[in-house]
């Protein structure tokens, strides 16, 4: 396809944003930065194997984005991240780009992280990111950007500064505007987009205010008219996702949990339906919570499941620790703390007693079968919560391409 829209992706970690972008067929990626070498080497080989962006290994920088002057210049022969010839070689070869999308790490403005953490995450360098972002917006004056992240930004004060406010003041100065009312427009939920998962999330477009002089009314057109035509007609829940996968069922042996085994492993053509390890207290846990799902008498409400944990672990814990995954519904919230442990997504049937694989959590979050993940199972497990949804960039990026050639 010819006059393809250029784009860019910062932070962009495994490639879910970019995957969906992809898929369009609309977009062309120029280059590509994330500062953790799993991530970045999954993402170059999507765009390899899949997408046949074969200078992927050089345009795919692993590179920390606050180095702001090597990222647009390049570096040579650094510690961590070797050499790199910076954004500004591949730009210059496309002669500029139209779009940049990304969104930085979302810790920092997410309420559970705030609430985990003693300073309400006031102290933390991830809270302004964002600037860096926006020192690329600056640069390369794109046409537009979408910037994803968590609903916690929209309560994210640190230092008593709202975070929504910085941002929206920061990218006006440079020339750009975001819609005003970011919680009425900006935050959806990508089930309603085809996502087997309740995931609320801010899309923030932000547009060139030279060639939208009428941005605020572009914009609430871009949420009210644009970008609710690509939402699904029904929601698609869990078992529509995982089901098809074969079952891994509990080893009860002792010599198979000396070897640190704990159920079959699956045959399957897809990579990555591999159990992790779980002990037998805490199969004996899953297979209760499960079949109590399943039974439809649900007694084991928060209360009941903090009791449980206190009588299997012997300690109390102000939050519930388990949760099993709902077959009839959307998955709660995937998020990159399963690659500690996935209590809280525990498979809906009790024969099994274990909780998602790779695979499946990768499926809720709209992944293709084809797509690899490169590195260990936590690696991947922490890639996949940390992602945007294919589906959900996918249905994004039909918008932006609309909005962009209207």
């Amino acid at each position: 396809m010819k006059n393809k829209i250029k784009m860019i992706d910062l932070f962009a970690g495994c490639g879910g944003l970019t995957d969906g972008f992809m898929k369009t067929g609309f977009f062309d990626e120029i280059a590509a930065v994330d500062w953790l070498k799993p991530q970045v080497d999954t993402l170059r080989k999507r765009l390899k194997t899949k997408w046949n962006i074969e200078h992927a290994d050089e345009s795919v920088m692993y590179f920390d984005i606050q180095k702001g002057e090597e990222l647009f210049l390049g570096w040579e022969n650094d510690d961590t991240y070797g050499t790199g010839k910076g954004l500004d070689f591949f730009i210059n070869k496309v002669y500029g780009i139209d779009l940049i999308i990304g969104g930085p790490p979302c810790q920092a403005y997410s309420i559970a992280g705030r609430v985990r953490d003693e300073n309400g995450m006031n102290d933390d360098y991830r809270n302004f990111l964002f600037e860096h972002y926006l020192n690329v917006v600056k640069r390369y004056k794109p046409k537009a950007f979408v910037f994803e992240n968590v609903p916690g930004l929209l309560s994210a004060a640190p230092n008593g500064k709202p975070v929504k406010e910085l941002i929206k003041n920061a990218f006006n100065e440079i020339g750009y505007d975001i819609v005003d009312d970011l919680k009425k427009y900006a935050l959806i939920n990508a089930s309603e987009f085809g996502v087997p998962q309740n995931r609320k999330r801010l899309i923030i477009l932000g547009i060139n205010k030279e060639l939208y002089p009428d941005s605020q009314e572009n914009l609430k057109d871009f949420y009210e008219k644009i970008l609710p035509k690509y939402k699904v007609k029904k929601i698609k829940t869990v078992k529509e996702a995982i089901d098809d996968l074969p079952s891994l069922t509990p080893l009860l042996d002792e010599v198979s949990h000396k070897n640190k085994k704990s159920h079959t492993c699956s045959i399957c053509n897809v990579s990555w339906h591999v159990p992790r390890y779980n002990n037998l207290r805490d199969m004996d846990t899953f297979k209760t919570l499960a079949l109590d799902l399943e039974s439809g008498n649900k007694v084991y409400d928060s209360k009941k499941i903090s009791e449980l944990y206190a009588k299997k672990v012997g300690s109390h814990s102000p939050i519930h620790r388990y949760h099993v995954l709902d077959p009839n519904k959307p998955s709660t919230t995937i998020i990159a703390h399963l690659h500690k442990d996935g209590n809280r997504f525990i498979h809906y049937d009790s024969k099994q007693s274990r909780t998602i694989t790779v695979r499946e959590a990768a499926r809720l979050q709209s992944f293709d079968d084809d797509f690899d993940f490169i590195g260990t199972q936590g690696n991947a497990y922490q890639m996949i919560g940390n992602a945007v949804p294919p589906e959900l960039a996918q249905k994004v990026a039909l918008a932006v391409h609309d909005f962009l050639c209207s």
